[in-house]
């Protein structure tokens, strides 16, 4: 058996080193000139307050100032890289994105040069967070994979600021997109923030994509009427609508025979920004064209036969 000497220590006589405060010549000289100012017979406490209480207090005013002074240069900066970045006409998804990302550098400067002033090395920071990463990792997986997908976003651009989409479950014009959250402003001017994950990660339909879409508007006629006198009718009606692209060109289909009408369909192409007031007009067009050829669009109809048995 291995025998391991006890020491033992007096507790009482160990002394507890004490943090020094930060301190340089001006720090030192408002000092000198605060303790030629007291009594000689002052207390201990008050040669404490002096030697910690001033350097501190020092610190602090620095510390506001520097915070002050790197907000201002911050928001500065951040105008500059939104101007020159809209007058090289660069995209604007991204000019919103670095002008947020040089706001915050700076902001993240300043905070470093607020710690060195108390004599915190920065340097070792480093290794804090590395030991620190697994347990902000667990605790914030959410906000992580919004990072994630925000960065894939900007990286992969699916959509861009000022498209018409719909993501997760909503649709709007895209207003901002952020590291962690996508901003879109609805028809009818409602503000919504999705969160990164649910966008990246579910469908996306980009409406605005293309410069040009196509409008598809079904109807249905009687059984009695023409079929070759439909399309005529159907046809004109897109020879004379306006506000159309001739390539692709205007297509009349015949869709099916359904339950209680002959289902067509009407095909035009148009500019995006064209789509709703053009298919309104579709719409309108169409429904006095049939009431004048007398071609009528039927209700839904079922016909019933009831067999009825004769008592012998």
């Amino acid at each position: 058996m291995v025998l391991i000497p006890l020491i033992t220590q007096d507790v009482s006589k160990t002394e507890v080193p004490v943090v020094q405060p930060p301190a340089d010549a001006t720090t030192n000289a408002v000092k000198d000139n605060v303790r030629s100012l007291l009594p000689s017979d002052s207390p201990e406490w008050v040669q404490a307050a002096v030697e910690y209480g001033i350097p501190y207090g020092i610190g602090a005013i620095k510390v506001l100032i520097i915070l002050f002074v790197t907000w201002i240069i911050s928001g500065i900066l951040s105008r500059v890289v939104t101007r020159g970045l809209e007058k090289a006409k660069f995209d604007e998804t991204l000019t919103k994105f670095f002008a947020k990302m040089a706001r915050w550098a700076v902001m993240a400067l300043g905070l470093l040069g607020c710690l060195s002033i108390f004599g915190i090395e920065t340097t070792s920071f480093a290794a804090v967070l590395g030991a620190m990463g697994l347990a902000i990792g667990l605790a914030f997986q959410g906000t992580l994979s919004n990072f994630a997908s925000g960065v894939m976003l900007l990286v992969f651009r699916p959509f861009k600021v000022g498209q018409f989409v719909k993501v997760g479950g909503e649709a709007g014009t895209v207003n901002e997109i952020d590291l962690f959250a996508t901003t879109l402003d609805t028809v009818d001017n409602r503000r919504v923030i999705i969160p990164n994950s649910s966008v990246f990660g579910a469908t996306i339909e980009n409406v605005s994509h293309h410069s040009k879409r196509r409008i598809d508007v079904n109807v249905g006629t009687e059984y009695a009427a023409d079929l070759d006198q439909t399309r005529a009718v159907l046809e004109g009606v897109l020879a004379n609508l306006k506000n159309t692209l001739k390539e692709p060109e205007p297509v009349v289909m015949l869709q099916e025979l359904g339950g209680s009408s002959i289902d067509w369909q009407l095909r035009v192409w148009v500019k995006a920004d064209m789509f709703w007031e053009v298919k309104q007009q579709l719409i309108r067009a169409t429904k006095y064209a049939l009431d004048r050829a007398e071609i009528g669009i039927p209700y839904p109809q079922m016909d019933v036969h009831l067999d009825q048995v004769v008592a012998s």
